[in-house]
């Protein structure tokens, strides 16, 4: 039986701030991952998910009309877990080349992506993927995500307000600008790109 257990941050609760208060980690990672966790173990129990791996149960229920709530919170988990592999201590920095040369600059690329997560209406995910080996950039509302569309994650920023509001109320653009220059995981990114 597939039972998800909580994975511990790799860094500690204090060392993202001043740009993402424990606070926020303790609620985000401690609170919202944990219930997303719980409560797709507890409904997959005696499904024919119970025996499938995380992304074949995003996979397989984005498509059921009767597995919705086990999409939103096993898309969730992934969402999340994804995310936290994002960020990191002293992060942000000069943008990959390699992400440079697919949007035709740095620049140009931070330019698009803060558009993107700034437009984004309600909750939802921004996300650099890999659609057929081109880099683009694409936003998805609640729980969905690239997987869903057999599309390959390479980079996400969680725009649901309890990622950034007890830091940052409703300043959605101070929280994108945060992420981008201090705290996204460029070596993570990278790796995701291979």
């Amino acid at each position: 039986m597939f039972s998800l257990t909580q994975f511990p941050l790799q860094f500690s609760d204090t060392s993202l701030m001043p740009y993402m208060s424990d606070t926020t980690l303790q609620y985000h990672h401690g609170k919202h991952l944990a219930a997303y966790i719980k409560n797709l173990n507890d409904l997959i129990v005696g499904t024919e998910y119970e025996a499938m791996p995380l992304y074949e149960i995003i996979h397989k229920s984005s498509t059921d009309p009767n597995a919705v709530k086990i999409f939103n919170n096993a898309a969730q988990v992934f969402n999340h877990d994804f995310f936290f592999k994002c960020i990191k201590p002293n992060g942000g920095g000069k943008v990959p080349e390699e992400i440079s040369i697919a949007f035709g600059s740095a620049e140009k690329f931070i330019s698009e992506f803060k558009t993107a997560a700034t437009g984004l209406f309600g909750s939802g995910w921004v996300w650099l993927v890999l659609d057929n080996g081109k880099i683009k950039i694409m936003t998805t509302a609640n729980a969905d995500n690239p997987v869903a569309h057999n599309l390959v994650p390479v980079m996400t920023l969680d725009v649901w307000e309890h990622a950034y509001y007890l830091d940052y109320q409703n300043r959605r653009p101070d929280f994108i600008d945060a992420f981008l220059n201090n705290l996204v995981n460029w070596d993570f990114v990278i790796e995701n790109l291979k």
